[in-house]
Order: C-alpha cells, then structure tokens, then sequence
C-alpha cells in the first residue's frame, strides 16, 4: 500500500500515509499579513505567467509509505519546513525587516529578510546599457559603491540544507549565536562591514510544502529516497534522477508519479525557467527584487555534493576571474576547518577544481542585473555518497550547518574585502 500526498493552492500535511489538507497558516504579524493578501489579489487578478492549468487543481500522488519517514531526534537547530521557517522569522527577526517579495505559483508567499540600507542609486540605463556604455556605475547609481550579499535557498524544495544554514545565519545576526548557541564572530564582524543583506531563506514554497518532512531519514549510502522525494519518481519507488528530472519542464502533474521538490505548482523548475518569455512568479520576484537591489553577490544554495563545492556560473566572462576569488576564499576555509576532501588549503583552494554551471537562473541573474549568482551544492543530511561515483563521505547535521555558515561568511567576507562590482571590473569608456 501506498502514501497519497495530496496538494494544491492550500498547501498540504501527510500522517500516517493518510490523506489530509490543510490551510497555510495567515502570518501573525498585520504588515505581513497587508502584504500577503496583496500578492495573492495580484496573483489571482494577473495569474501566473504561462502554465496555469495546473494551478487550483487538487492532485494526489502516490509514494511509499517509507520514503515518508521523519529522521528521530532531529536536532533543534534544523529548521527546515516552510511554516516552521515563517514562525522562525515572525519570532525571531527584530534587526532585520521581513518582507513578501512576491507569492509563488501555488500561491503561497515568498519571505525575504533585509538587514542594513536599500541601495538609493537609480542609474541612467539599464545594465546592458552600462555594459555598452563601458562604465557599470550608470546602471547602478550615485552609491554604487555599496556592497550588497544576497543568498537565497530552497530554489528546489526538497533540498533543507540551505534553508537550515540560512536560518542559522539569521540567528547569528540577531543575536550572535546559531540555534546551536555558538557565537559566530567572524560573520558578526563581516555582517557589520557590509551596506546589505538579503535573504531568502524558502524560494520554492511550493516545492517545499510537496515534502512534508522536516529532515528526512538518514539512508547512509542509499540516494534512492531523498533523490525521489526532490527529483521525482515513479508509484513504485524508482527515481526520475537527476538531470533526467529537467527533460519535461513543465511537468504534466496528471501522469502517473511523483515530480518532487524541484518544480513550482505549474510543473516548472525556475532554475530552467523560460527567462525570456512568459516566466514564473518566482522567477518575477528575484528579477523585480535584483534590479531593486542590484546585488553585487548571490549565493544560491543547493544540495548535491559529497563535500560543499561551488560551481562556476556560465556568466560574463569578465567575472571569471572574480569567482576564480570567491572559490578561494569559501573553499580553502572549508578545507581548514575539514569540510574538504583534504585539509590543505591550497588544493580545495585551487579553482581550476570548480565544476562549470549551464544556461540557468544563476546566469540569467547576472545578465539581469550584474551580480555575480554562484551555486552552491550542500552534502546530504538524508545519504552519505554520490550518485554516480559512490564516493562515500558521512556528514553530521552539525557539520552540514558548519559548512553553510562557513560558506556564507567566507562568501560576505570575499565581497567585504574586495569591494563589490563596482571595484572587480573598472570603467571601460572611450
């Protein structure tokens, strides 16, 4: 006998393998519930950019009733699910500002954390424009200057170690320690010495919410599981795999099978969004909040690797050598604290060991706005080897966080230290 996960606009729970729907929890603080209630009016007065049909309708699907078994004893610090994320937030942020940048095709919003000033600089083109022009700072403004780190997680919702790490790092800012208790000073002091942060701790809510398990079962070298509840799978277990999962975008939701955490309620995975035609309201809210805030550096986290590893983005060249940097920076630390395959810093260090990244969000960002957008891919709380090469490396909840906040304070740092965009390339005018 199969579990039935059912959802919809109204978002889902699953116990026992029984079906059982219920209501997204309207958020306590009155701004974010103004704020919520005028993203769904918009959504439901414009609708979703291409792909509707599948929007409002109430599918169930069919899994085995182990894939759905929670991990025992799941330690405090991992906060993970979309409802437990937004309590986080309304309980927690007091520095920062909370914010519905937009609501995602199921219609559920999309929170994202501000610490810091809004870049004032309007500019007098657009950034291709600038690019022509040889001189960013006329897209970017008079306070071009200012650095700006973005990161967001859960693009593919059934990926927990960024949202874990990303609400850590709202604990550190707010009040110096993780959810662990242990102090941070290093990010601390890097957060003080940047203009801005965003964060987004659960861009995918819909993919996310389709998972309804706060951390999954550890499964030791077995992938089957956590790569069926992400990527898809069929009724009887089998996995769609990975990149197999990104051959049908949007997926039919009415063929027999699972299709994961990767893609939003109207079937699409936005990390392939269709960029220049009818795009998704997810992909709508980075691009109307990057052209806002015109980042100098996104972190997109992921989940994906046997030890932490950031991928080279197919970008503008010109930033080649900049991420050539940024790896430095996030990987030879990675390596001293032990989170590497070795623990020299030079080798984890070296560049030339990044994978390189396809035509995807991460680039589409940059040509939108400028920013240097890296991926990030996390190790797995819920199996401990690669897919393909059965590589075999068993990391602990606690190291798994270790890493993200590493990552992150090593990647604030990386910008703090060098300036932001407007100092990686200087004007080229004639």
């Amino acid at each position: 006998m199969k579990g039935k996960i059912p959802f919809g606009f109204d978002g889902i729970i699953v116990n026992s393998g029984k079906k059982s729907i219920i209501s997204i929890k309207a958020p306590g603080n009155p701004a974010l519930l103004l704020s919520a209630l005028f993203f769904t009016l918009l959504f439901f007065t414009h609708g979703c950019t291409g792909h509707q049909s599948q929007i409002g309708r109430q599918w169930s699907f069919d899994i085995p009733p182990d894939y759905l078994r929670e991990a025992p004893d799941i330690p405090p610090f991992w906060i993970s699910s979309y409802d437990g994320v937004n309590e986080f937030l309304e309980k927690t942020v007091k520095k920062g500002q909370v914010e519905i940048i937009g609501v995602s095709a199921g219609g559920r919003p999309i929170r994202a954390v501000f610490y810091g000033k809004q870049r004032q600089g309007k500019g007098t083109t657009t950034f291709s424009g600038s690019l022509g022009f040889g001189d960013v700072r006329a897209y970017r403004g008079h306070d071009h200057d200012k650095t700006v780190y973005m990161a967001m997680a859960a693009v593919h919702g059934g990926e927990f170690e960024g949202i874990v790490g990303m609400v850590n790092l709202i604990s550190v800012i707010e009040t110096g320690k993780d959810l662990r208790g242990m102090e941070w000073p290093g990010i601390t002091e890097v957060v003080s010495r940047l203009d801005r942060i965003v964060l987004i701790p659960v861009t995918n809510p819909d993919g996310r919410a389709r998972i309804p398990l706060r951390m999954e079962l550890y499964r030791d070298t077995v992938f089957t599981v956590p790569e069926f509840l992400n990527t898809g799978g069929k009724p009887d277990g089998s996995i769609t795999g990975w990149p197999q999962i990104k051959e049908f975008i949007p997926m039919d939701f009415s063929k027999p099978g699972f299709p994961g955490g990767y893609p939003n309620d109207a079937g699409v995975n936005f990390m392939h969004d269709d960029f220049l035609g009818n795009i998704q309201p997810e992909t709508r809210a980075l691009f109307d909040l990057t052209e806002r805030e015109k980042p100098d550096l996104i972190i997109n986290l992921h989940t994906g690797a046997v030890y932490m590893r950031m991928d080279r983005p197919l970008g503008e060249p010109a930033l080649r050598p900049v991420f050539d940097t940024l790896f430095r920076y996030v990987h030879s630390e990675l390596a001293l604290r032990g989170l590497q395959r070795t623990n020299d810093p030079v080798i984890e260090g070296n560049p030339e060991n990044a994978s390189s990244g396809v035509y995807n969000l991460d680039g589409a960002l940059n040509w939108h706005c400028g920013a240097l957008s890296v991926v990030v891919e996390s190790p797995s709380h819920a199996f401990s080897a690669n897919s393909t090469t059965r590589e075999r490396q068993i990391e602990s909840p606690d190291n798994l966080l270790n890493a993200q906040l590493i990552c992150h304070q090593q990647s604030m740092k990386f910008l703090a230290e060098t300036g932001g965009r407007s100092k990686w390339l200087p004007a080229r005018r004639p």
